[in-house]
């Protein structure tokens, strides 16, 4: 399985930080392309819920496999385009949160679109999307 290890520092405590990154209600606001959340069995931040993320017509399966709040959060997503886990760390700081985050694909064709994906820090890249999010909670601080 192709890996990808992303990290950044928000200026902001680990329950905010946590707290907003399972708010499937906001994803829209971080995640490139998110058009809604559907199909919700459960809230986003505990293991066993289950969530389908909308992009445009295509969508995304979602099932949290692990939570620890507000220190840990892994998901197993997946589409034709981009399927795998998420395994994010959130490590508090004396100024704020580290957030560690591993994203395995599964499958030649993700592995192809998570390179795409992971190269650079485009308007939805996944280190992109990262900055994104901590410019949101900072801004929210």
């Amino acid at each position: 399985m192709p890996t990808f290890r992303l990290s950044t520092f928000v200026a902001a405590p680990p329950e905010r930080v946590f707290a907003t990154w399972t708010n499937a209600d906001r994803f829209h606001e971080w995640i490139g392309g998110v058009s809604g959340v559907t199909d919700r069995v459960g809230p986003a931040d505990q293991a066993g819920s289950r969530y389908t993320v909308q992009f445009g017509r295509m969508t995304s399966p979602t099932e949290v496999l692990a939570a620890e709040r507000p220190r840990h959060i892994r998901s197993r997503f997946g589409n034709a385009i981009l399927k795998g886990e998420s395994d994010v760390t959130f490590t508090a700081d004396a100024a704020g949160t580290r957030i560690d985050q591993v994203i395995m694909t599964r499958g030649f064709v993700s592995a192809i679109f998570a390179r795409i994906f992971a190269t650079g820090s485009y308007r939805g890249s996944f280190q992109s999307e990262l900055e994104t999010f901590r410019q949101l909670v900072e801004r929210e601080t």
